[in-house]
């Protein structure tokens, strides 16, 4: 299976169709969404091309490929329109014996991780900014912001495949690679 993790559209029309593009182009099976995907936030200026309504639509129509968790700006108004879950605060995601422990990292985060295996992904979103790197045997994966990256980072987004992990940006550079044990 081929994954494709995002977080953090914050209702950035423009980010939000790259993303799809990126998606439909990279051939993956599942996009794996990690939060806060309409409301920009309080903490957040609006992100380019700010339109709830037009992501609604674009994620709506990838519905039975999209596997989705709750960020601190998701609501139960959100799930009102659309039509795939957001609302667990993580979930489980296991290929061959790699466990994936999704959620969007307001909850459980490095700092707080929650039981893992050696051996696992944490993937988790909420800071916008990228990571991929392997702490006592676990693999801490944040794909960074689709729309409003910090740090001085580029948007971006990761891909799993065939064991490895890339962290890319929308015009195709790998910023990052891990390898999964």
């Amino acid at each position: 299976m081929k994954y494709l993790f995002a977080s953090d559209i914050h209702g950035s029309a423009y980010y939000c169709q790259k993303l799809m593009d990126c998606y439909q182009e990279s051939g993956a099976d599942k996009l794996i969404l990690l939060g806060d995907l309409l409301y920009h936030g309080p903490r957040n200026d609006l992100p380019k091309e700010y339109n709830p309504k037009r992501v609604i639509a674009l994620l709506n129509e990838k519905k039975e490929e999209i596997l989705a968790v709750r960020g601190n700006c998701d609501g139960e108004v959100d799930q009102m329109v659309l039509e795939f879950p957001i609302l667990s605060d993580y979930s489980l995601l296991y290929e061959g014996k790699t466990e994936f422990f999704l959620t969007h990292g307001h909850h459980f985060s490095p700092e707080n991780l929650p039981p893992c295996r050696i051996g696992s992904v944490f993937v988790y979103g909420h800071t916008h900014i990228w990571r991929a790197e392997r702490r006592d045997g676990i693999i801490l994966l944040n794909p960074g912001s689709v729309s409003i990256p910090k740090n001085g980072n580029p948007p971006t987004f990761a891909i799993y495949e065939q064991g490895m992990i890339f962290i890319q940006d929308f015009e195709g550079e790998r910023l990052a690679q891990i390898q999964v044990l």
